[in-house]
Parts: structure tokens; sequence; C-alpha cells
């Protein structure tokens, strides 16, 4: 699905090592009802990983190979260990056109679980990460994967400063790490064994800042090469198992080993257990102050296709590519 990717099939140079463990918020705290709520509302359900179909699921973080602490030295990766955050839904929407800053939506089923929550003086200082996908086609998709803590994010984390950064930061720090797990030939070929890509440099993105959440809206459109790889897998979404996770890519010693955001196993999904929402519908407007969107636009380079062997045929080169990941 990226433009840009990089495919690990493993080698001397970035050999596995160990590395420091993170918490996720269900290690350390009670789940609150509003996150159950989430966890357990939409369309697309939580299902058993290893054999649940139509809906999502939390693949470990282990299945991540990340920069080590000595990445930078020695090219190592290492299992990526627990998220930063914890998974709470995934939503598959349908629309007339596109879908932007779902969140803000009077509608979102996981804004409207922590509103309630907090109207009764709980989860005050819960925070709500989110990626929606968008499909472009003759009806509009999203695919929203949602995060949480309960917990202020430390302000000596990379994490907190993506959250606070500007979108040039942003763009240069928010990478996706995807893995096919289950799938045809064809498939597997496009998308790559295990690929890792700086979704801000490859992709538009648009960032939308809330009091509480941070939402990245990721324009499949902005490049045909993603947009035709991601429309090939759509039509074999039933029969495939992808796992994705969140990253921002740790560029200096001081900011390794990475940490994974968050990850989600999408379950050989149907196309039509979309739900169906009005595009038209206003998002709830907020002081600037809190809400603090910013819009994002790239410009891109030209690139061109190499059919490298063993690596997929979608693999692309250009200059917004995660090149220090090869």
């Amino acid at each position: 699905m990226c433009p840009i990717a990089q495919n690990f099939q493993g080698s001397d140079e970035e050999s596995a090592t160990e590395c420091p463990r993170s918490r996720s918020t269900a290690d350390s705290t009670t789940i609150p009802d509003w996150m159950i709520e989430s966890i357990g509302g939409g369309a697309l359900r939580q299902v058993d990983l290893d054999n649940g179909t139509n809906g999502w699921a939390s693949p470990p973080g282990d299945l991540f190979s990340l920069r080590s602490k000595a990445y930078l030295t020695k090219r190592q990766k290492c299992p990526a260990g627990d998220y930063l955050l914890s998974p709470i839904g995934m939503d598959w929407l349908k629309s007339n056109s596109k879908l932007e800053n779902v969140l803000a939506r009077p509608d979102n089923r996981i804004s409207q679980a922590l509103k309630k929550a907090q109207s009764e003086g709980e989860s005050m200082k819960s925070f709500v990460f989110a990626v929606n996908i968008q499909v472009p086609s003759k009806d509009n998709y999203s695919a929203v994967f949602y995060f949480a803590t309960e917990d202020p994010i430390p302000p000596d984390t990379l994490l907190y400063q993506f959250v606070h950064g500007d979108d040039a930061y942003r763009n240069q720090r928010f990478k996706m790490v995807n893995k096919i797990v289950e799938g045809p030939w064809v498939v597997k070929k496009s998308v790559g064994n295990y690929s890792a890509c700086l979704i801000g440099k490859a992709l538009t993105c648009n960032y939308h800042r809330g009091a509480n959440y941070l939402e990245i809206d990721v324009d499949i459109a902005s490049s045909a090469i993603a947009n035709a790889i991601l429309h090939l897998a759509l039509g074999y979404a039933t029969s495939v198992v992808i796992d994705m996770g969140f990253v921002v890519e740790g560029q200096t010693e001081d900011e390794l080993p990475e940490k994974l955001i968050g990850a989600v196993r999408v379950c050989k999904m149907e196309m039509s257990s979309a739900t169906e929402i009005d595009a038209g519908t206003p998002p709830i407007q907020t002081t600037a102050g809190c809400l603090g969107m910013g819009v994002s636009k790239v410009n891109f380079v030209t690139p061109s296709i190499q059919t490298t062997a063993g690596n997929g045929i979608g693999i692309l080169k250009s200059g917004g590519g995660d090149d220090n990941d090869k």
C-alpha cells in the first residue's frame, strides 16, 4: 500500500537484538467503561487473533521489528514489545465524499463514549490517537484505527513531541509498518512481506488536533501507486489478513529504541460491512486553541517502479522514502 516501501526479509545488517519493553495502558490500569464500549462497538468487532473474520484484533508487538538502541551503528532491529497506547477499535466507514476529522463529528462513537464518561467526571485525562486511511472510489471509504490512554503522555517522550509538534515535524516522523499475515500471492507480492514507510513523506496527511485527540487523515488518492496497490488488496479483502502498526520514527540515538504507538490486525474484512454515514454532517466546532487543526501538503517526487526479486512488484524509490531502513 505504501508507494515507497522498504521490505525486510532479514539480514546480518538488520539482526534482532534485545531491547527494553514499554507498557501499554492495559498493563497498568483497569480498562474504563468508555474504552470497553468502544472496543465492543462498531460494525467491525474485535475477533479472535488467529481465526477471526470480518473484524479486527490486537497482534503481539513482538511480531514487529523496529529500530533498536544500536540501530544507527549496527543496523540492528528488535521486537517492538508492548504498545504505548491501547487499541480501542476500528471503523470501516462509507460515505458519498471523503471523510475528514471523524473524531470531531457528533456521530463518532469513540468521541461520544469519551464525552459521556467525562460528563460523569471520569477519564478527564484520556487521550485518543486515530489514523484515518481514506480510500477513494465511487463510494468513499475510510478505515479508522483508534488508540487511547487514560494517563497523560509523558512530556519527555517522542510521542509527546509528535502530538505537540508542527506538521513538518510530523511528516518527517510518522511511519507505518505492515505485514501480510495471510493472503493471495499477488497481494503479498504487491504489498511486500514486511514493509515500513514514512507515510508523512509518501502521502498527503492532514493532521487534526483536538483538546483530547490527534487524528491523522491519510489521503491514499495522493499517490496513484498507493491507490492502485490498495484497491488490488481490497479486491481480495475477504481472504487477506494484515497487521498494521504505527510508529514515531526515532532518528537519533536518544530517540531509540522505537516503540509502537499501537497496532491492529485486520481480519478478512467484508467491504459490505461498512457503516454508511453522511459526509455533510459538520464537525463539532471548538475554540481554535483546542482544535489546533493543521493541514499538511506534501510535494511529491515522481517515483520509479522497481521489481526487486523477493521484495514485491510495488516497491518504489523516491526522495520521500524511509531510505535509512533499507
